[in-house]
């Protein structure tokens, strides 16, 4: 079976070497673990604990009551010592549990396995799915429960994995393909049984044949599930992009992935789904890939949620001398941060990508000169130098009459600009700006 790419998309450079062939090794748990309260998109938890209180490995400590939104969970056993801000990867303070570690690693009373798993109703997996915090692990950080929860007059057809590891420099979920194979699977059937999905396909760039082989002998003799190698091609893990190359199918302008009979989920959100209805382990750890040449030892590890980013980057021999810009996640859509300070990792930290000077440039940026390249490479078919040129000019409207709300920000146009035009973080600002006034 031979499946069409989709339209656009670049080709950057891999630079997965230094970590692709290490295996995920544990990090250290935090000696204070910092849990933010909004680790997702949609409504921030409260805090469900105060200073001074006992808390286990697995115990809720901030929920809300909105539906679109994610309990959090404690990452160590000890005492909160202090509910305060703490850095987030958006830029933005959010408020924080700071748990001092007692290192006895004491589990909560309610984490406890399942023995009779298999048998769970559609109506436990997705109280389990939303009591275990999980998001979607990809970088998006969507509620799963949500996701896995469309409209009743939406038949889904097809549960789409998100395999292909498309950005630059990560390789987590690779090595997560390659070390637990099996939990994939496992996470995937259950999203199928809970939407009622007869077909389920794991989408993985042909550029990891050693992966496409373990998730092919994970799921074999399983007749619904299929693994496919795709082409190698940036953003071929765009949830738009995949359903377009598994299905032909086109989600609309504005649109939901559940509109065209689908779902999507990313690998680590598979095999946290696995472990939450097989072992009743909330989502406290994830797969980080640390690497760069601007770090001395690259590293895939297993991280807890709310251990402070030094804490990590002093495991992998710390920064090197002439580190010059630090990103959360890959260099496509990824986000540069000021520094590693007051910051934990939390569900949605895929990488920590760390470069030097000779790395990074600062282009001069240039009047457009009409290429259209940006054009030829969006994969969502906007125009990126007409949004661009109106919010250089602070005409939002305008932008939005462009529809930039449709971008993606998978960043194919400013890698492409000969111009060196900031297109996609334009874009950004032209979204945020149009999203603020719709909340008006």
């Amino acid at each position: 079976m031979s499946f069409k790419t989709f339209k656009g998309g670049v080709h950057p450079g891999h630079f997965k070497s230094a970590t692709e062939k290490k295996p995920v090794v544990p990090a250290k748990p935090p000696t204070v673990a910092i849990i933010p309260m909004s680790q997702h998109i949609g409504a921030p938890c409260e805090p469900l604990v105060a200073v001074g209180d006992e808390v286990k490995v697995g115990q809720k400590v901030g929920d809300s009551k909105g539906f679109v939104s994610a309990p959090v969970h404690s990452s160590v056993s000890g005492k909160v010592v202090k509910i305060d801000m703490c850095n987030h990867p958006l830029g933005r303070p959010v408020q924080a549990v700071f748990i001092e570690n007692d290192f006895q690693d004491t589990w909560h009373e309610d984490v406890k396995p399942n023995d009779d798993w298999k048998n769970l109703g559609v109506d436990d997996l997705k109280k389990i799915i939303r009591e275990a915090g999980i998001v979607g692990m990809g970088g998006a950080t969507f509620p799963t429960h949500v996701k896995v929860s469309p409209p009743p007059d939406q038949k889904i057809d097809y549960v789409l994995i998100n395999a292909a590891e498309c950005e630059p420099y990560l390789t987590s979920d690779h090595r997560a393909m390659l070390e637990r194979p099996e939990d994939v699977v496992i996470g995937l059937q259950t999203v199928m049984k809970v939407v009622n999905a007869p077909k389920g396909y794991i989408g993985i760039e042909d550029n990891k044949p050693d992966a496409v082989e373990a998730m092919k002998k994970a799921a074999e003799g399983i007749d619904n599930i299929e693994v496919h190698a795709l082409h190698t091609k940036y953003p071929q893990g765009a949830e738009k992009q995949l359903i377009s190359v598994f299905t032909g199918r086109e989600v609309p302008s504005g649109g939901l992935p559940s509109m065209v009979g689908c779902v999507v989920q990313n690998v680590g959100t598979c095999i946290a789904i696995s472990e939450a209805i097989r072992l009743g382990k909330p989502l406290i750890e994830r797969n980080v890939t640390i690497t760069g040449s601007g770090i001395n030892e690259p590293k895939n590890m297993l991280v807890r949620v709310g251990t402070p980013m030094e804490e990590v980057i002093e495991q992998c021999g710390g920064f090197k001398p002439n580190i010059r810009k630090m990103i959360l996640g890959g260099p496509m859509m990824g986000l540069a941060q000021s520094g590693p300070e007051n910051q934990p990792v939390i569900k949605g930290t895929s990488g920590i990508l760390c470069l030097t000077d000779a790395e990074v440039t600062l282009d001069e940026i240039r009047p457009c000169i009409k290429c259209a390249k940006c054009v030829e490479v969006c994969p969502v078919s906007i125009m990126p130098l007409f949004i661009g040129g109106s919010v250089e000019h602070g005409m939002y409207d305008k932008a939005e009459a462009f529809n930039a709300m449709d971008c993606i920000e998978c960043g194919c146009c400013t890698y492409i600009c000969p111009a060196k035009r900031p297109l996609v973080q334009w874009i950004r600002m032209a979204k945020g700006d149009i999203a603020a006034k719709r909340r008006k």
